[in-house]
């Protein structure tokens, strides 16, 4: 087993919610979470879109950068693709809670492949991102998506070997 899970936190304060979910915020506003797979960019694409979908998160927009970019203003990148996953439940939710949070909706995902040949998967950190509006129902709503995105960024690399 040859994965890797990140994230950009320093350190991280806890605290149980009314409902009894668990609230994490970062001390140092990490704003995504990372795995690296040994296998090929379409494989890793197609792995990404089915782990969201076991998790109940649907593909509403996807951005090629690698092939709007060449076609836009001529450059070549490596292959980059963003994935913008909607679960409709919490999205729902999110909009009961603050009508404008749709602002930041969908939680982007992005697939990128490395120098080295390896993908890296990285999903938004729907904490950092509801940190920035004062709703703590919206910030503990943001905890229980986290906590799906993170275990579905996780079990992507629990099964890679290089």
């Amino acid at each position: 087993m040859d994965s890797e899970t990140r994230s950009g936190v320093i350190g991280v304060t806890t605290r149980i919610m009314r409902s009894g979910h668990l609230c994490i915020k970062p001390l140092v506003m990490a704003y995504y979470v990372s795995t690296i797979l040994h296998q090929s960019f379409p494989e890793a694409v197609e792995a990404t879109i089915g782990a969201l979908k076991e998790k109940g998160f649907g593909i509403i927009t996807r951005i090629d950068l690698q092939e709007t970019f060449h076609q836009k203003i001529g450059k070549d990148i490596r292959p980059y693709l963003i994935l913008g996953a909607c679960n409709p439940n919490y999205a729902y939710e999110a909009l009961q809670k603050e009508n404008k949070v749709g602002t930041m909706l969908p939680c982007n995902v992005i697939v990128q492949e490395l120098a080295d040949g390896s993908v890296e998967v990285a999903a938004i950190d729907p904490v950092a991102s509801m940190a920035a509006i004062d709703n703590p129902e919206l910030l503990e709503l943001a905890g229980q998506v986290a906590e799906q995105l993170v275990s579905t960024i996780a079990g992507l690399g629990s099964d890679q070997a290089p």
